[in-house]
Order: C-alpha cells, then sequence, then structure tokens
C-alpha cells in the first residue's frame, strides 16, 4: 500500500467530518470537540486550521483519501495530530504518514498528547521517535470527563 500526504483539498473536508463522527474513533481519541457532529463548527475549525500556520495534510492510501495528520500551534510548542479512519487501524498507515509529515517538517522539539489508554496512538509515536515526558490530566469531550494523557516530545 501506498501511503502519501497531500495539501488538503476543500473535498476532503465531508470525509475528515464523516471520519471524525465514527464513535469509536472518537471514543479512542477522547480529546475530540464538543459536539463532533456539529458541522458548522467542523467547518469554523477547518478555516482556521488552513488560515494559521499550521501544516495540515490529507493521508492517501492508494490514493483514497483515509485520514489527515498536522503540525500546530506556536514555535517551540508545536504539536502533531493525526486522524486515520477506522476502518485502515492497524496497517501501519498512521506511522508511514507521521514519519512522512515529521520529515517534511524538520523543526524540532515537536510535542504529541494522546489519551493514557490509546495505546495505538502511543504505539505510532513511539515508534516515529516521540519519547513520553510527562502524564497530565484533561477534559475529554468524547468521555465526558478527565482522563490521564500521556505527553512526547520528539527532539533533534
Amino acid at each position: 500500500m501506498l501511503i502519501s500526504l497531500r495539501q488538503v483539498h476543500d473535498s476532503d473536508l465531508p470525509v475528515f467530518f464523516r471520519q471524525q463522527n465514527d464513535p469509536e474513533s472518537v471514543r479512542m481519541a477522547a480529546f475530540t470537540a464538543k459536539d463532533p457532529a456539529d458541522r458548522d463548527a467542523f467547518d469554523a475549525h477547518w478555516s482556521r486550521i488552513r488560515a494559521s500556520s499550521a501544516v495540515p495534510r490529507t493521508i492517501l492510501a492508494d490514493g483514497d483519501v483515509v485520514g489527515s495528520a498536522a503540525v500546530y500551534g506556536e514555535p517551540g510548542e508545536r504539536e502533531v495530530t493525526y486522524w486515520v479512519d477506522r476502518t485502515h487501524w492497524g496497517r501501519g498507515i498512521a506511522t508511514q504518514a507521521l514519519r512522512a509529515l515529521l520529515s517534511e517538517v524538520r523543526e524540532r522539539p515537536l510535542f504529541a498528547r494522546a489519551a493514557a489508554d490509546n495505546a495505538g496512538s502511543l504505539r505510532v509515536l513511539e515508534k516515529c521517535g516521540f519519547r513520553p515526558t510527562a502524564r497530565a490530566t484533561g477534559f475529554a469531550n468524547a468521555r465526558g470527563g478527565e482522563i490521564e494523557e500521556i505527553v512526547l516530545r520528539l527532539e533533534a
């Protein structure tokens, strides 16, 4: 399977919206929008991302849109994020996509956060060189309460 990244196109947004409304994916991600079904909020969020200094990318698997990845935030505090359609989990797509993003965005350090019980995402991050640096708690909209999260850092 050929995994690649490209700039986000307007036609990707309906796919992202559908992906980010899958109940199991939302629960696993934990730190999501208050109401993932609010299309206006989703569109406003993506408008802000695309107008900012973020580096958003569409993840393609053999040419099909299967998710998104991005680097965002202020210099010195920039974070990575990614989302892969649940039907494609367990195939190494997130790892390959994140590696491609990290080769494009050479800035370091970079940070990441994941729910402490999201073993798949933590594994992807560690395979890409991120190392846990802290534990924190944060309100997870998808779970309706505070949960533990792992903060990770990628050095040069």
